[in-house]
């Protein structure tokens, strides 16, 4: 193909059709930075959905802007990519960073489908057609609320419910959804807002309830205590902000820190580090699913792509565009029916993405060019 010749940084502030609260807190917009990529005839398009500050990762949208302009951007341009494998080396001398590095790659990867005519989930060797997926509930604080919200989202038929927990909205929570739902699929997602020392008697009570899994209880960084904590539960321990690479899934799955993944595409660095976990965790017998991190239609599309990978075991967090805004950026949105979210079989991410709603929500613009 053509060397990349111009890559643009599209900074978008997207209100949300109401606020989501993690243990972070509570967030009433989704900042996210498009990235486009042009190569001769064809374009492709990524995302990095960072936050204005460092809450779920050090990257911002601060940090990311100069590690794509100053770096990544020189590292990129005039590159005439065959593949994601050229990407990763031409990043290679970049450390850190991986949602940076994820949103350029999958700008490349959508770039490539397109030049081939077949579509994004067949570029990383998709085998799924169909994709489940489930809905995650932000910390409410209101059991009558919850109650609403997650008789809505079952009635709209997502496969599984997952609740945003800390400490003080915990158990009382899940008791709360099992006396009203029965034995619905139902997780919880910390956030790493709990310690094994000073919370290990909640866990233990949240091991009778009958959960898919328990997300992330602990520090971001660690993997011995959750192998301490693992080895004390019925219930699967997943891992998210622990893992952010294939090295660290590796680690966490040798340790028994896990008996399963989230994998955020941009966290770990891109599609094919999601292909590299997906494959070694199937080898070593531990499911993964694909997380997702609010993002726009653009990021939506490449998680749907990743979604269908073989050793996806679990309903995804890759609800319908409407769930979190009145408009996305993509003709048309992604929307789940009856639990069920299908890979679009046109070339690239499938979608269109349109540019007078991108103007509308542009907070700032970047170009780079080859001269």
């Amino acid at each position: 193909m053509a060397g990349i010749e111009e890559i643009e940084y599209i900074h978008v502030r997207i209100p949300l059709r109401a606020p989501f609260e993690t243990s972070f807190g509570r967030f009433t917009h989704r900042e996210s930075l498009i990235v486009r990529v042009r190569a001769g005839d064809f374009e492709g398009y990524g995302e990095i959905p960072v936050d204005q500050g460092p809450w779920y990762s050090y990257e911002t949208v601060a940090t990311a802007l100069h590690i794509s302009l100053d770096h990544i951007s020189k590292a990129l341009l005039g590159l005439e990519p065959t593949g994601l494998e050229d990407v990763t080396a031409a990043l290679a001398g970049i450390r850190g960073h991986r949602m940076a590095k994820a949103g350029h790659e999958m700008a490349i990867a959508d770039l490539l489908a397109r030049e081939r005519g077949i579509p994004l989930y067949r570029l990383i060797g998709g085998a799924r057609r169909e994709v489940e997926v489930g809905v995650s509930i932000g910390v409410i604080g209101d059991a009558r609320e919850l109650v609403r919200q997650v008789s809505r989202f079952l009635d709209e038929g997502y496969r599984r419910v997952k609740i945003k927990i800390k400490p003080g909205w915990d158990v009382e929570a899940v008791k709360l959804l099992r006396r009203e739902f029965g034995e619905i699929p139902l997780q919880v997602d910390a956030n790493a807002s709990y310690s094994y020392r000073r919370h290990r008697g909640v866990l233990l009570e949240l091991d009778g309830y009958g959960l898919l899994m328990i997300e992330q209880p602990f520090h971001y960084d660690d993997l011995a205590e959750h192998a301490a904590m693992q080895r004390e539960l019925r219930t699967p321990i997943c891992l998210d902000e622990s893992v952010k690479g294939l090295q660290d899934a590796m680690a966490a799955i040798e340790m028994g820190s896990c008996r399963v993944i989230n994998v955020k595409p941009c966290r770990v660095g891109g599609l094919l580090e999601t292909k590299a976990i997906n494959d070694y965790a199937k080898g070593r017998g531990v499911p993964i699913w694909i997380g997702g991190m609010l993002e726009s239609g653009v990021g939506r599309a490449h998680l749907v792509a990743a979604a269908t990978l073989d050793n996806v075991g679990y309903p995804c967090d890759i609800s319908s565009s409407s769930r979190y805004f009145e408009e996305d950026v993509v003709e048309p949105p992604w929307t789940a029916e009856k639990g069920i979210m299908r890979p679009l079989e046109r070339p690239g991410i499938g979608v269109e993405v349109l540019e007078e709603r991108l103007r509308r929500y542009c907070v700032r613009r970047y170009v780079v060019r080859r001269w």
